[in-house]
């Protein structure tokens, strides 16, 4: 099997170059690496162009970009990267072993927060809930064959939740296949509204989202910008 990496991005000119740098060993072992730009007023493409495969342009929405990311891919499983998290050196390797050795379709790592104290526990509690439930987060790295996100349709074109969504429609052709090695991701997010504020706001925000509430309103409540 063959790996492509997809990366939806908006306005990340601070960190994309450093971004897709971490990756140059895995596209030397041969894996696809496209980068989804959602309309960025940074310079973002430009500054993606060198370090990548393709830069796509695609309407503004993660889910919108991570499927038109996945309609170009050539490889035969997709990996969802964000901008702010770096995978584990191996990712490629572990994630297609992993896959052909199980018989699993779809899975996801594990996650460190790249941050002491309180995000320790965070990245502890998603790492638990996810093993608990079946259900992955973008956060994670979530990734699938090609076959199974074709089958159940891609990303549901929502404005936030779609990798719950995701992750609910895979769970129907079996459960992930959690790998142990951890993904980084930056604390921007915790950091920026306060780390406690924000594990109550999430909550809040996934517990509409399984009751039915509207993504657009949930998207607006979060103050997302995809």
């Amino acid at each position: 099997m063959t790996l492509s990496i997809i990366m939806p991005v908006l306005d990340e000119a601070a960190g994309i170059e450093a971004a897709l740098r971490a990756l140059s060993p895995t596209r030397a072992r041969g894996v696809e690496l496209i980068v989804v730009d959602g309309g960025s007023h940074d310079g973002t493409p430009g500054l993606a162009r060198p370090l990548a495969d393709r830069v796509l342009t695609a309407a503004r929405g993660r889910a919108l970009q991570m499927n038109a990311g996945a309609a170009a891919a050539r490889g035969d499983v997709f990996l969802f990267l964000h901008a702010d998290t770096q995978l584990p050196a191996d990712a490629d390797r572990l994630v297609l072993d992993g896959l052909s050795r199980s018989g699993r379709v779809w899975g996801r790592f594990d996650i460190r927060i790249d941050g002491g104290g309180l995000l320790r526990v965070v990245a502890m509690m998603m790492n638990t809930r996810s093993r608990l439930t079946g259900i992955a987060t973008g956060d994670q790295a979530m990734f699938a064959t090609r076959a199974a996100f074709d089958a159940v349709g891609g990303f549901p074109p929502i404005a936030l939740m779609e990798d719950l969504a995701l992750s609910a429609r895979l769970k129907r052709m079996g459960r992930p296949l959690a790998l142990g090695a951890r993904a980084t991701t930056s604390p921007r997010r915790w950091r920026e509204h306060g780390t406690l504020r924000t594990i109550l706001k999430m909550w809040r925000l996934r517990l509409g989202f399984f009751l039915g509430a509207d993504p657009e309103k949930l998207a607006r409540l979060y103050g997302y910008r995809y």
